[in-house]
C-alpha cells in the first residue's frame, strides 16, 4: 500500500488586521514560505509535481491562482505548476488532502500544499458581495436560487448566526465562552514564551512572532462587549481573529523520500470531509470526527493532540461535549481566538503547528478538523515517525 509523508511544514507569523503583514502581497506571504520549506527540506524544486494552494476570495491580487503565482514569485522553476483551491476555512487542510491524495494514488511522488490569505487587503465575503456589485449582483451566493430557498427557506446564512445556533443547541453559556477565549489566549501566550513556535514559523521581515495573543485581556474586559447580533451571546471576544498569513508542507511518496535523501517527520494516517446542516454551517466538525475514528478504528482517547479551528468558542465547546475529547489535549497552544485565522491559509497553520507539538511532546496520533462554509468539515489525522 502507498504511503504519503508529511516532510516538512512552515509558516509565516500571523499578522493581526492592520499589522506587520497588512501591507504584504498575498502571493509574496505564500512565495515567502515556499522559499523556506524547499531550503529547509533540501528537495530540488524543479521535482515538485503541484502546488496546491487554498484561497478565498479570489479577487485582487488574491486571483489569477495565487498558488501559481506564489510559486513564481518565490524564484522557483516555471515549469512547476499550482493549483489554488476553496474549501472556505478548510481550504489549505484540503490542500493537504488534494496533496496526499496524488501520492497516496501513485499518481505523483512530491507535492506542496499550503495557503496564503491577506484578510487585510480582502475583506471575508468580499468576493461575494462587493466584487458582485458593478455585475448587479449583490445579494451574496445563496440568494435567488429556487433549489435552495425550497429546501432550507429565507433563514440567515452567515458564521454568526450559527455560532449562536450552536451555542443555544449545546446549552453554552456567554461565561462559558469567554472563558475559553481567555484560555485560549494564555496558552498562546505561554507559547510564544517558552518559544514552541519558534522552528514553525519564518519571520517575514520585522513580524517575527505571531501579533494576535492578547496578554492584557481578562473576564471583564471580554463581559464588557456587546454582542455581535442584537439579543445573542457572542460577541467578537469568542471569535477567531481577521489575520494575514501562509503556510506551507511538503508531502512525499516512499520512492521520493529515497530518490531525495528525505526524512519523512509523520505519515498520513486519514483523510476525510463530511457535511452537515448549512445554516447552521460551523457544527460539522463533530459528525465528521465520529465518521473518522469510525472508519480508522481509533477511539478519541487514542488522539494525543487535537487542533480543531477556533472560529467562534461554542464550535470548539460543542464539539468537546459530543467526543468527550480532554480538553487539555485539544489546542494546546491557543487558536484562532488568540492566534488568528487567515482563512485559505488556517489549515496548513494547523497542520504545520499539531506536527511540530506533536514532536515536542512526543505523541503519536495528531488529529486535525475544521468548520467549513456550507456546514462542512475535513478531517486528517498523522501518526509521527
Amino acid at each position: 500500500m502507498a504511503e504519503a509523508y508529511i516532510v516538512e511544514a512552515v509558516r509565516t507569523p500571523v499578522g493581526r488586521r492592520g499589522g506587520g503583514l497588512g501591507a504584504v502581497h498575498p502571493a509574496d506571504l505564500g512565495a515567502h514560505v515556499l522559499r523556506e520549506l524547499i531550503a529547509r527540506s533540501g528537495v530540488d524544486p524543479a521535482a515538485v509535481e503541484d502546488v496546491v494552494f487554498g484561497c478565498l476570495d479570489t479577487v485582487g491580487p488574491q486571483a489569477g491562482d495565487i498558488a501559481r503565482t506564489s510559486w513564481l514569485a518565490a524564484g522557483l522553476p516555471e515549469g512547476v505548476p499550482g493549483v489554488t483551491i476553496d474549501r472556505q476555512c478548510g481550504s489549505s487542510q484540503q490542500a493537504l488532502h488534494f496533496a496526499a491524495r496524488g501520492v497516496l494514488s501513485g499518481t505523483q511522488d512530491l507535492v506542496v500544499a499550503g495557503g496564503t490569505q491577506n484578510m487585510t487587503q480582502i475583506p471575508i465575503a468580499f468576493a461575494s458581495r462587493q466584487a458582485a456589485e458593478p455585475l448587479g449582483l449583490t445579494q451574496g451566493p445563496y440568494a435567488g436560487s429556487d433549489g435552495r430557498r425550497a429546501r432550507y427557506g429565507d433563514a440567515p446564512v452567515n458564521q454568526f448566526h450559527g455560532a449562536q445556533l450552536i451555542a443555544e443547541k449545546w446549552g453554552i453559556s456567554r461565561r462559558a465562552m469567554e472563558e475559553f477565549a481567555l484560555t485560549s489566549h494564555r496558552r498562546a501566550v505561554r507559547a510564544l514564551d517558552e518559544g514552541r513556535f519558534a522552528r514553525e514559523t519564518v519571520a517575514y521581515g520585522n513580524v517575527t512572532a505571531d501579533e494576535g495573543p492578547r496578554r492584557d485581556t481578562t473576564l471583564e474586559k471580554m463581559a464588557g462587549l456587546r454582542p455581535v447580533v442584537e439579543g445573542g451571546t457572542i460577541t467578537a471576544a469568542c471569535s477567531s481573529q481577521v489575520s494575514d498569513g501562509a503556510a506551507a508542507l511538503l508531502i512525499a511518496s516512499e520512492r521520493a523520500v529515497a530518490d531525495h535523501g528525505l526524512t519523512p517527520r509523520a505519515r498520513v494516517h486519514h483523510l476525510s470531509v463530511r457535511g452537515e446542516d448549512p445554516i447552521r454551517v460551523l457544527s460539522a466538525p463533530i459528525p465528521a470526527t465520529a465518521y473518522a475514528l469510525k472508519k480508522t478504528g481509533l477511539t478519541i482517547d487514542a488522539i494525543d493532540l487535537v487542533e480543531i479551528n477556533e472560529a467562534f468558542a461554542p464550535v470548539v465547546l460543542a464539539w468537546l461535549k459530543e467526543t468527550g475529547a480532554d480538553p487539555e489535549r485539544v489546542n494546546v497552544n491557543g487558536g484562532a481566538i488568540a492566534l488568528g485565522h487567515p482563512l485559505g491559509a488556517t489549515g496548513a497553520r494547523l497542520m504545520t503547528t499539531l506536527l511540530h507539538e506533536r514532536e515536542r511532546t512526543g505523541g503519536r496520533y495528531g488529529f486535525q478538523t475544521i468548520c467549513e462554509g456550507g456546514g462542512q468539515a475535513n478531517v486528517t489525522i498523522v501518526e509521527r515517525l
